[in-house]
């Protein structure tokens, strides 16, 4: 039986494990999602036996009718935002984070359940969604950092930054840069390393 893999020990290396960290990650994102929906089950319940079940069903609805009028007020928000910064010729890194976090929480408030709309609300309202947004941009400022070093496709990322803050992107030979010439060989994905 013939295999498009390369023969040997794939158990070592610098990809080794990478497949059972896969695993794990959707083993773990599985038990979240039941996690979560169990939690939501049990305080509906409790919610219910407190003020009745019509006025928690009631009280579900509204909640998503406000979260979808909460995402839809704040997206404008940030859009607007977001063609100000590029009016402005600024990148909108911000704003792109702050439109994924609203639509997020909007999902989230549009969900059934009261533990993902509080979590919904958290990331609509513009303070708590703030302290989100840095959470989540020191983690991606810490992975574009760790990619940087060793990854062969930040490269092409770091030479455009690197570009960008001296004003171009090529410089000229004659004024003191440098051109790297290269060949470019495109392989089929049969022949990439797992």
């Amino acid at each position: 039986m013939s295999s498009a893999l390369p023969e040997g020990d794939l158990s070592t290396g610098p990809r080794a494990g990478r497949g059972s960290l896969g695993v794990m990650v959707l083993l773990v994102l599985f038990a979240s999602l039941i996690g979560v929906t169990l939690l939501e089950l049990y305080v509906v319940i409790l919610v219910g036996e407190a003020i009745g079940v019509l006025p928690t069903l009631g009280l579900m609805f509204l909640d998503a009718a406000v979260g979808a009028w909460l995402m839809h007020s704040q997206g404008r928000a940030v859009w607007r935002r977001f063609r100000e910064e590029l009016a402005a010729g600024r990148v909108p890194a911000r704003h792109v984070l702050d439109g994924a976090l609203v639509i997020a929480g909007g999902a989230f408030l549009i969900a059934p359940g009261f533990v993902t709309d509080l979590l919904g609300v958290l990331l609509l309202l513009p303070p708590t969604r703030a302290v989100a947004r840095r959470f989540i941009g020191r983690r991606i400022v810490g992975r574009v950092r760790l990619a940087a070093v060793g990854g062969a496709g930040t490269a092409y990322a770091a030479g455009q930054a690197a570009a960008a803050r001296r004003g171009s992107a090529r410089r000229d030979p004659a004024a003191g840069g440098e051109d790297i010439e290269g060949t470019a060989v495109e392989i089929g994905s049969d022949e990439l390393a797992p």
